[in-house]
């Protein structure tokens, strides 16, 4: 069979690949974690490594192509306990309303809905937001989650 030549070639310590092996025995512990462990055990190319290539390892436990790599590459050049722990987003999520919009979804939540309507519906809302030219934009889901956040009670006469 021929062998590519892998870029990135996991050479596991003894040490290492002890933790590994007790993480693959363990009962309670991240699936994705545990994955990680067996793909690093079987890509192993050191002495007691059966030094799997990326194909073989795709195939005996049914990831991408792209994962094995990622993994290959992040234990390389970023360390063991780097390629064993899920990445944090560094990116913070953009809110698409601001508190002065926030304010205006609610208020329009709670008036009266158009006419013909019995209430107000998520898509309702957000075409209103678009036609008052609160935003250029905004999804019914977007409309969802800013009222589901709210303390809002449209059917009580005390809010609080």
């Amino acid at each position: 069979m021929y062998r590519a030549v892998e870029k990135y070639v996991v050479r596991l310590t003894a040490e290492e690949r002890a933790e590994l092996e007790a993480m693959t025995r363990q009962r309670r512990i991240a699936a994705d974690k545990q994955l990680r462990a067996k793909l690093l055990l079987h890509a192993d190319e050191g002495e007691w490594g059966p030094a799997y290539l990326d194909q073989q390892l795709v195939e005996e436990f049914g990831v991408s192509r792209s994962k094995v790599t990622r993994l290959r590459r992040q234990l390389v050049l970023e360390g063991f306990q780097a390629a064993l722990s899920r990445r944090t987003c560094t990116q913070p999520r953009r809110r698409k309303l601001d508190g002065a919009q926030e304010a205006r979804l609610v208020t329009l939540a709670c008036s009266a809905p158009p006419a013909g309507r019995a209430r107000w519906t998520l898509q309702l809302l957000a075409d209103q937001l678009v036609e008052l030219k609160v935003v250029d934009s905004i999804s019914k889901d977007c409309v969802r989650e800013t009222l589901k956040k709210t303390p809002l009670s449209r059917g009580s006469v005390s809010s609080g």
